[in-house]
């Protein structure tokens, strides 16, 4: 019996949902807002919250780290320090906000809107 297991695994196997979350979080840096399945973006939170924090100071040792989690994706990386860490260098935490949206009709999933305070 698993106890107080933090990772949500959404379905998938260990590389596969690597690379979900690593390209919903290169959807949501460059568009500012995406709409997925609730579970993806409460899994998705954790893992963009971490970037940004990391991201608010500008070093070449973070822009390095950020860039490998982010699997090599410069565009993303870039937009993430010019643009998104600059606006929060005075929060705290919380750089994202979940809206729950109505139920997908096709299946019956809950769906939700995340974004950027």
């Amino acid at each position: 019996m698993k106890h107080a297991s933090k990772i949500k695994k959404l379905g998938r196997k260990k590389n596969v949902r690597e690379a979900l979350i690593t390209s919903l979080a290169e959807a949501l840096i460059l568009e500012k807002k995406i709409t997925t399945t609730e579970a993806k973006a409460k899994a998705l939170r954790p893992f963009i919250e971490k970037l940004v924090t990391k991201a608010k100071e500008d070093t070449v040792q973070n822009r390095r780290l950020i860039a490998s989690r982010l699997k090599g994706r410069d565009e993303a990386v870039k937009i993430l320090f010019t643009e998104i860490a600059p606006t929060h260098k005075e929060r705290s935490g919380g750089y994202t906000r979940i809206l729950k949206l109505p139920m997908r009709q096709s299946d019956a999933s809950p769906m939700a809107i995340i974004e950027f305070v």
